[in-house]
C-alpha cells in the first residue's frame, strides 16, 4: 500500500508540475503576438518541418500575419516578417532589437568569446575594431579588389584544368572565396592543395550543412538533450575544433614573429589590442576572443559567398538565356581578356541586376541569426519583454510581393527599370539589416560581381542533366538554403 501511495503522489506531483509550467507558458504567450499553441516542453516542434523552417514560417506568416510567436522548444520567440516590419524593428527600433540571441549550434562552442555572439560594450568594441581593421587592410578599397582579382585568376586556371569533364564546383568555390578572407586574417593565401585550407573549407561546409538540416534545428531547440543523443550534430564541435587548431598554430607563429610597428594582418592588429588590455579586469581582447572572432570571419567570409556562387551557376544553367545575355554585355564592355573591376558595374546593368536577383532568389541565409530584446517594448501593440528571442525572417523580405514585381520567379527585371538601367531595391537584405548587419557585406558584394563576371567571361557552364531536371528548391533550410548537389561541364569560351 505504501508503494502504491508513493507512486500515486509521485505521478500527481509530476502532473501538477507539468500543469504549472504549461499554465505559466500560456500566461506569457497571452501577451505575445498570435501563433501556434505550444505543447509542454516541446513547444511548437509539431508545427514545423524541422528540415525546412522556411516553408513552415511562410505558412505561419500567411495564417498569423507579419509578426507571430513561436516556441523554440520551451523558449518563446517572435518571428518578424516583411521588409517594412523588419525595417521598423531592426532600423527604427534598432537599439532595442540589437542584442544577439542564443543560437546553440554556434554558441555552445564559441561561448560568447567572439564578435557575433557577444552583446553590450564588448560587442561594440570588437565590432568597431574589426570594421576599422578590415578597412585598413583594404575592404571596400582597391587593395582588396586586387586580392579578389588575383584569386579569381587562380580559380580560372583550376577550372580550365577540368578540360570539360563533369565536376562538382563546391570545393573550387569554397577554396577561392576562403582564400580572400584568409589573406586578410592570416596575411597570406593558401595553395588549393594546402592541408590548412582544406581543414577550414571542409569544416565550414560540413557544419553549414548540419546546421541547415533537421539535426541543426533540433539542436537549437533542445541543446541539453541533443548533447546526449547520437547524430551528425555531434560533429559540429569536432569540425570547429579542427579549424581552431589551425588558427592557434597561426597565432603562435604570429606571436613569435610579431612586430608592433609593422602589423601584417588582422591577427597582428588583434595581438596589439591584447597587449593594450592585458591589465584590464574585463577585456574585450584576449586570446580566446581572437580565436573565436577569426572563426566568425572564416565562416561568414567563406560559406555565404561560395554557396551563392554555387546556387547562381545552377540558376544560370536552368536559365541559359540569362547567362547568354550576361555574356553579351560582358563581351561588349570587357571583351574576352580584360579582367573585370568593381567599377565596371555601372556599365553592366543587366549583369549587375542578375547578380542581385541571384542573391535574392537563392536566399542563402533565410532567417538570419537570432536577436534578443534589450529592454521591454510595446511593438505593433504587443508587449515584448526584455530577453525575448526575435528572428528576422529575411526570406519574407526577399520574396515580399510589395517590394518585387515577380517575387516567386527568377527574373533580373526585378532590379531593372523600364529603360533597362539597374534599379536598387532596399528590400534586398541577404546580409541582414540594422546594427547586426554582416560586417563583410561590401567585401561579399565585390566578390560576387568579380567572380560571376570572370566565370561567365571565360566559360560556359553545361549541366549533365537537362535543364528541365534542374531543381532550384533548397535541399536544407535551417541556418541556410543549400542548392541541390550537381555536376557541370566547364567549357572554355
Amino acid at each position: 500500500m505504501d508503494i502504491f501511495n508513493a507512486t500515486f503522489f509521485l505521478v500527481l506531483f509530476c502532473m501538477s508540475y507539468i500543469f504549472l509550467i504549461y499554465w505559466k507558458t500560456l500566461k506569457v504567450r497571452s501577451k505575445l503576438p498570435p501563433g501556434p499553441v505550444p505543447l509542454p516542453f516541446i513547444g511548437n516542434l509539431l508545427n514545423i518541418e524541422t528540415g525546412h523552417l522556411v516553408n513552415s514560417f511562410k505558412k505561419m506568416k500567411d495564417k498569423y500575419g507579419p509578426i507571430f510567436s513561436f516556441y523554440f522548444g520551451p523558449n518563446p520567440g517572435v518571428v518578424i516578417c516583411g521588409y517594412d516590419m523588419i525595417k521598423e524593428a531592426f532600423i527604427d527600433e534598432g537599439e532595442t532589437f540589437g542584442d544577439r540571441g542564443d543560437y546553440p549550434v554556434f554558441l555552445n562552442y564559441f561561448k560568447r568569446h567572439d564578435m557575433a555572439f557577444t552583446n553590450g560594450e564588448k560587442w561594440r568594441r570588437l565590432r568597431r575594431f574589426s570594421l576599422a581593421t578590415l578597412r585598413n587592410f583594404g575592404m571596400g578599397k582597391r587593395s582588396i579588389e586586387e586580392r579578389i582579382q588575383e584569386e579569381a585568376e587562380f580559380l580560372m586556371e583550376e577550372l580550365a584544368k577540368t578540360s570539360g569533364s563533369p565536376v562538382d564546383l563546391t570545393k573550387y568555390l569554397s577554396n577561392t572565396v576562403s582564400n580572400v578572407i584568409c589573406s586578410v586574417v592570416f596575411g597570406c593565401r593558401f595553395d588549393y592543395n594546402d592541408r590548412r585550407l582544406h581543414t577550414i573549407t571542409d569544416g565550414i561546409y560540413k557544419n553549414f550543412c548540419i546546421m541547415s538540416s533537421t539535426w541543426g534545428s533540433l539542436y537549437n531547440m533542445y541543446p541539453g538533450l541533443m548533447d546526449h543523443l547520437p547524430g551528425p550534430h555531434r560533429n559540429i564541435h569536432k569540425n570547429f575544433q579542427l579549424i581552431t587548431d589551425d588558427i592557434e598554430e597561426s597565432i603562435k607563429y604570429h606571436e613569435e614573429t610579431f612586430d608592433q610597428n609593422c602589423p601584417r594582418d588582422f591577427i597582428d592588429c588583434f595581438l596589439m589590442m591584447i597587449q593594450q588590455e592585458k591589465d584590464i579586469s574585463d577585456p574585450a581582447f584576449y586570446r580566446n576572443s581572437l580565436i573565436m572572432t577569426v572563426q566568425d570571419f572564416l565562416f561568414g567570409g567563406t560559406e555565404t559567398v561560395s554557396t551563392t556562387l554555387r546556387y547562381g551557376i545552377l540558376i544560370l544553367m536552368k536559365y541559359p538565356e540569362v547567362a547568354e545575355k550576361m555574356q553579351e554585355e560582358i563581351d561588349c564592355v570587357l571583351g574576352r581578356d580584360r579582367s573585370p573591376s568593381f567599377e565596371d558595374r555601372s556599365k553592366m546593368p543587366y549583369t549587375e541586376a542578375t547578380i542581385h536577383e541571384i542573391m535574392r532568389f537563392s536566399d542563402v541565409i533565410p532567417l538570419s541569426l537570432p536577436h534578443s530584446i534589450s529592454k521591454d517594448i510595446i511593438f505593433r501593440g504587443y508587449y515584448l519583454p526584455k530577453g525575448t528571442y526575435v528572428i528576422p525572417f529575411l526570406s519574407s523580405a526577399l520574396y515580399d510581393p510589395t517590394q518585387f514585381k515577380t517575387p516567386n520567379k527568377f527574373d533580373p527585371h526585378n532590379f531593372l527599370d523600364e529603360n533597362g538601367c539597374f534599379k536598387k531595391n532596399d528590400a534586398l537584405i541577404p546580409f541582414s539589416i540594422g546594427k547586426r548587419i554582416c560586417p563583410g557585406e561590401s567585401l561579399a558584394r565585390m566578390e560576387l560581381f568579380i567572380y560571376f563576371t570572370n566565370l561567365l567571361q571565360k566559360f560556359n557552364f553545361k549541366p549533365v542533366i537537362s535543364k528541365d531536371e534542374i531543381s532550384l528548391k533548397s535541399t536544407g533550410s535551417g541556418l541556410g538554403n543549400i542548392p541541390m548537389k550537381y555536376q557541370c561541364c566547364i567549357i572554355p569560351r
